[in-house]
């Protein structure tokens, strides 16, 4: 076995010690010793891969949710990733319910956004190739800090329980906001790539 997947497989080790503890216990209450013990691995090991049980905790929903949702063709195929990641919350709803009783819901939602602001400026990216539309870099920013902030809200209300749509509800609401707020902000803002960029500034 290389030393990759022998990292990979302690990560995952790790990862899913915390996943039990986390079933039972708030997670301010669960220690490094604690899961060190659980899948035999000494102190150092644990230091080597994550500067704490929040970096794990990080890691943990980067591997399971993150890079699976990164996978999908998002200008395509957006109903298939919010469905996934409605199936995924489901799944892990005590997990991530204790995460946001113990760390704070602010925290959380940091956590979502730090992974999630990257999702949206590639797709945003990948539309204004498309539309060979480009928008000014402030309106570009501000506009993918909106979006995440409201998918990360969302997804912690749907945590939380307090959502009242249905699994399709969600997916049909996000795919028709996301692809006509896109789309309509590139047409309403944006400008072709063949204009003098120095022009386009001093318009914008």
């Amino acid at each position: 076995m290389n030393n990759g997947i022998a990292s990979l497989r302690t990560k995952q080790a790790l990862a899913a010690a915390l996943k039990e503890k986390m079933k039972t216990k708030p997670f301010s209450k669960i220690t490094v010793q604690e899961l060190i013990e659980e899948c035999n691995v000494n102190r150092k090991t644990f230091y080597y891969h994550f500067e704490d049980i929040y970096g794990l905790l990080r890691w943990m929903f980067e591997e399971e949710a993150i890079q699976v949702i990164k996978q999908f063709d998002l200008l395509i195929d957006w109903e298939d990733a919010i469905g996934f990641t409605c199936d995924y919350i489901q799944e892990n709803r005590d997990i991530l319910q204790c995460a946001c009783q113990s760390i704070g819901r602010d925290i959380l939602k940091r956590f979502f956004f730090a992974d999630f602001i990257g999702i949206i400026e590639s797709v945003v990216s990948d539309s204004e190739k498309r539309l060979n539309c480009y928008l000014p870099e402030a309106l570009k920013s501000y506009y993918c800090k909106f979006l995440t902030e409201a998918i990360a809200g969302m997804m912690l209300s749907y945590i939380e329980e307090d959502y009242p749509y249905t699994r399709e509800e969600s997916i049909n609401h996000i795919t028709i906001i996301l692809r006509t707020s896109i789309t309509g902000l590139l047409l309403e803002k944006g400008d072709t790539e063949n204009r003098n960029p120095q022009t386009f500034k001093k318009n914008t």
